[in-house]
């Protein structure tokens, strides 16, 4: 499939990325302004598409993000320590931030003539997500279906969806993604926080994986009592 792959510039896009251009075709990475505390994972995803040798495209929806209010990821309230899975981190929740996205990326991949949209939603994402989970992949690209209903037909790729984070980190060694070269952490520090849920997830997952996490952290042992903490 000629695909068009939404790319954060996080592990696991960057991921999708090198999976979709060792097995597909990828025809390019579409990233989102949406006018989180930080942008330094848009240049991540810039670099993605610079070393897979595809177009790489910055959609600005920063009007829009300013209307989607409340989150630890848009607007000025700290972004809590622990485990991805605890209550706190549903304060990371941008309102249909994934249906806005997927939304004009399938507009973007129809006037292209692409075949399909990849999105790197996983099974970690589903506790606090909602528009990571199955169902919501399912209804999406049941109404995908009738919106471009004889114009054009674009399939959801989104293979991570019932797997780990971890599987995710197995999956992107095979196809050679450079996970130094990939950001996580909500903070936007000069290096991984290593306590926001996300940095505790991505830690997580390279233990489970029993691969070597080359990502430096400003607190690289934390994330054992963190999930030390969940289990309890």
């Amino acid at each position: 499939m000629k695909t068009l792959v939404i790319c954060s510039g996080g592990l696991d896009s960057v991921s999708l990325a090198h999976k979709v251009a060792a097995e597909q075709t990828l025809t390019g990475l579409v990233s989102f302004d949406y006018g989180q505390r930080h942008s330094k994972e848009l240049g991540f995803a810039a670099a993605c598409a610079q070393r897979l040798g595809v177009p790489h495209q910055v959609i600005d929806i920063r009007d829009i993000g300013r209307q989607l209010s409340g989150s630890a990821l848009t607007d000025d309230v700290a972004v809590p320590d622990g485990h991805y899975a605890e209550e706190s981190m549903r304060i990371t929740v941008v309102p249909n931030r994934n249906a806005i996205m997927l939304a004009i990326a399938f507009g973007v991949a129809a006037a292209r003539q692409d075949e399909a949209v990849g999105v790197a939603v996983h099974g970690g994402d589903h506790f606090i997500y909602p528009d990571c989970r199955p169902d919501f992949i399912d209804a999406f690209q049941a109404m995908q279906d009738r919106a471009l209903d004889g114009y054009a037909n674009v399939r959801l790729y989104a293979p991570f969806v019932n797997v780990s984070k971890a599987d995710i980190v197995t999956e992107g060694a095979r196809h050679a993604t450079p996970f130094d070269q990939t950001w996580s952490c909500y903070k936007g520090g000069e290096i991984h926080c290593g306590r926001c849920g996300t940095c505790v997830e991505r830690r997580e997952a390279f233990d489970l994986a029993r691969l070597p996490d080359p990502t430096p952290y400003a607190d690289a042992d934390f994330w054992r009592d963190a999930v030390e903490a969940k289990r309890a």
